[in-house]
């Protein structure tokens, strides 16, 4: 179920493009995503696959991760997931299995996404909100690959 956004919800996508920026300017795929409970930062990530050479830290698993043991839980019920692309079926997963409250996505992932899939993989209770800063989130993505290209 995708609902509105508001206000707080582009000033979060901001600093969850900020971490894509860090993790562009380290050779990683810019993916940011951040956790936030009650208006704070609880955890934040960014792809780290190639510096850990770990094909799970995704941004969201890093900052699922610190969002828990911020919390000292593993049910992330009160908190929103803002992330630069949409998750993948992995990261999904990870988010069904926390029960987060909401998922913010900028842009959509046309080739991995876990919405491509064709059935739910989010909580039920879980409310996404897609399209927050998406032209910011692809250019860099589009930038990124480009390089890699070249």
């Amino acid at each position: 179920m995708n609902i509105q956004a508001d206000i707080t919800d582009h000033f979060f996508m901001e600093e969850a493009l900020a971490l894509a920026h860090k993790a562009y300017e380290e050779g990683e795929i810019p993916v940011g995503a951040l956790v936030v409970a009650k208006d704070r930062i609880i955890g934040r990530g960014y792809n780290q696959t190639e510096r850990l050479n770990d094909v799970t830290a995704h941004a969201e698993m890093i900052a699922i991760t610190a969002a828990a043991d911020h919390l000292g839980s593993k049910y992330l019920t009160d908190c929103t997931l803002y992330v630069t692309l949409e998750p993948c079926v992995m990261c999904a997963g990870a988010l069904y299995w926390t029960q987060v409250k909401r998922v913010v996505v900028g842009a959509m992932d046309e080739k991995r996404g876990f919405s491509r899939v064709g059935q739910p993989l989010l909580h039920p209770k879980t409310k996404l909100v897609t399209g927050i800063m998406a032209t910011e989130s692809q250019e860099l993505l589009l930038k990124f690959f480009r390089q890699l290209r070249t």
